[in-house]
């Protein structure tokens, strides 16, 4: 694919994932739920991210992940991988602030009193107070699901099939609390844009020493190199590396036909 074509749908793909993020903010906002039912809605709700990226089409970094299987079949060289991915990060983290800079400007966080700011603050200091660790083993688990609702799309012959494909394991994942790296290229940066804002954090009740691990610093030091890191394992190594040796690695037979 030509590499504007790759940028231009990497960038509506970090919008699509933004989108099910904000959406998944406005689910959570003070439900009354209980934890769990909160969080399942809010993972089912965070699901219209990657049913726009499979539907209206979008070059995903987590989901591209994938690619390291036709690597490993030597259908393309490591330098078009590297191409893809860095190209399509990019594209995802512009597509990402694109909307936070949008929803930010909206205001839409001070509906309710400013319960949906406060949410959304919390989200975003919860993901840079995480152990470099600890976010990496979120990661893993993250993308091995979102991997896992892509591999099953492979398999979806309407967009019915896509959206039940999409939605068992992206709830699953969100209301783990799994870590995706695009997603948070958007929770964290409205979060730092909200950290100024005094009626949000009087909402949250968070005071600004509370907020003191909320920079862009931890952003990318402590939750999106870690988390990045372990979607790449997830997603190329624990699915898309597994699949290919179970189902298209060379047999001895093929080899000898190759040859």
């Amino acid at each position: 694919m030509p590499w504007i074509n790759t940028l231009v749908l990497a960038v509506l793909a970090g919008a699509f994932i933004s989108l099910g993020a904000e959406f998944f903010t406005l689910v959570t906002t003070e439900s009354g739920l209980g934890y769990g039912v909160a969080r399942l809605l809010g993972g089912a709700a965070f699901s219209l991210g990657l049913f726009l990226v499979v539907v209206a089409g979008a070059e995903l970094f987590t989901g591209n992940n994938l690619i390291v299987m036709a690597w490993a079949g030597r259908k393309i060289t490591t330098a078009a991988v590297a191409r893809n991915w860095a190209l399509v990060y990019v594209g995802n983290f512009a597509g990402a602030l694109a909307t936070v800079a949008l929803v930010y400007a909206s205001h839409q966080w001070e509906f309710n009193g400013y319960a949906v700011g406060a949410n959304a603050l919390k989200i975003a200091n919860h993901k840079t107070n995480l152990g470099f660790s600890e976010a990496v083993a979120l990661g893993v688990l993250c993308n091995g699901l979102v991997c896992l609702a892509v591999w099953l799309c492979y398999s979806a012959r309407s967009n019915i099939d896509k959206a039940v494909s999409v939605l068992f394991p992206i709830t699953a994942f969100v209301a783990s609390g799994f870590e995706h790296s695009i997603a948070n290229m958007y929770f964290i940066p409205l979060g730092l844009l909200l950290k100024r804002e005094e009626a949000v954090k009087e909402a949250a009740g968070l005071s600004s020493a509370q907020l003191s691990d909320l920079t862009w610093a931890d952003f990318f030091v402590s939750n999106l190199l870690p988390v990045t890191i372990g979607n790449v394992i997830g997603g190329a190594l624990l699915v898309g590396a597994v699949y290919w040796f179970i189902y298209l690695r060379p047999t001895g037979g093929r080899k000898g036909a190759a040859s």
